[in-house]
């Protein structure tokens, strides 16, 4: 069963496709062509071959919707012996199935992984391929909070990759990572601080967990998401009683409802909810209403 560190690295780059183009270009130093869009594509690399090939995830950079440049990612905890026969079939067969530039890039925590995932695979007749490979010696250690706001992915990935180090760094980076946590959804938010508390050893957590910036940020998140709760749940409400009443409730309507989140307006809504017979007559400003 995949571990949390492994589900972890591909969720970054399923969270933010673009953060794999970041990683090539600032870690691998790959030339990366500019893009308009990075989505997730398929990540069965089966083509014309009985077996099944799955990679962790496929990343595709497109210019105007036409495939440019690819990326195969795989989270490597450890020696694979079977992965110098399915690396390059991944990569030959994304190249042929969109007709691009493919490479692959596993990420690799451990130091003797990265070393054996980064020697060169004879494909026979004395010709190498080898995949790009960012092990912890290449992930940068980013203690400053701008440098994490930048890229929140490659600011997690550092506390992942540095996090059971040196007590004092690994607690700055996590701090410089929470961070950058402000500027992300809320979903995404607390997957992040979840992979930054696991990557972090014990010492270097407890001290992360009583860091007075970490607990503001935290209690500042954990109120947002409650009012944001109470908020859903007004919404939620609000349709309910008009539905039960029997009034029709129009996308538009509905949409107005559940994306609105000021409690007073919310709560007037509520209490006309119950005896306006027309749904439009509840959004009418006060000083139409009779």
């Amino acid at each position: 069963m995949p571990s949390f560190l492994h589900e972890g690295a591909i969720a970054l780059v399923r969270e933010n496709p673009a953060f794999i183009a970041d990683l090539m270009r600032e870690v691998l130093h790959i030339d990366v062509p500019a893009f308009t869009e990075a989505r997730l594509v398929e990540a069965s690399l089966n083509e014309l071959i009985p077996a099944e090939y799955h990679a962790d995830a496929v990343v595709l950079l497109s210019i105007a919707g036409r495939p440019a440049f690819g990326s195969i990612l795989e989270a490597q905890l450890q020696e694979d012996e079977r992965k110098c026969f399915t690396w390059p079939a991944y990569a030959v067969n994304a190249r042929a199935r969109h007709q691009c530039p493919f490479v692959l890039v596993a990420i690799a925590p451990d130091p003797g992984t990265a070393e054996w995932a980064a020697k060169p695979i004879d494909l026979g007749g004395g010709r190498p391929w080898a995949p790009f490979v960012v092990g912890p010696d290449g992930i940068p250690f980013v203690t400053d909070p701008q440098q994490a706001r930048e890229t929140p992915e490659l600011a997690v990935l550092s506390v992942m990759a540095h996090g059971k180090g040196v007590v004092e760094t690994a607690v700055c980076i996590a701090v410089a990572a929470t961070a950058a946590l402000e500027l992300v959804s809320n979903e995404q938010r607390m997957l992040y601080l979840a992979l930054i508390e696991s990557a972090l050893g014990d010492a270097a957590r407890k001290a992360f967990e009583m860091n007075a910036k970490v607990e503001r940020r935290i209690s500042s998140w954990q109120r947002g998401s409650f009012e944001k709760g109470l908020a859903e749940g007004r919404a939620g409400s609000i349709i309910a009683v008009l539905e039960a009443r029997g009034l029709a409730v129009t996308d538009v309507q509905r949409e107005r409802v559940l994306g609105c989140t000021d409690p007073l307006q919310l709560d007037d809504w509520l209490r006309r909810a119950t005896a306006v017979a027309d749904t439009a007559v509840l959004f009418e400003p006060p000083t139409t209403r009779k």
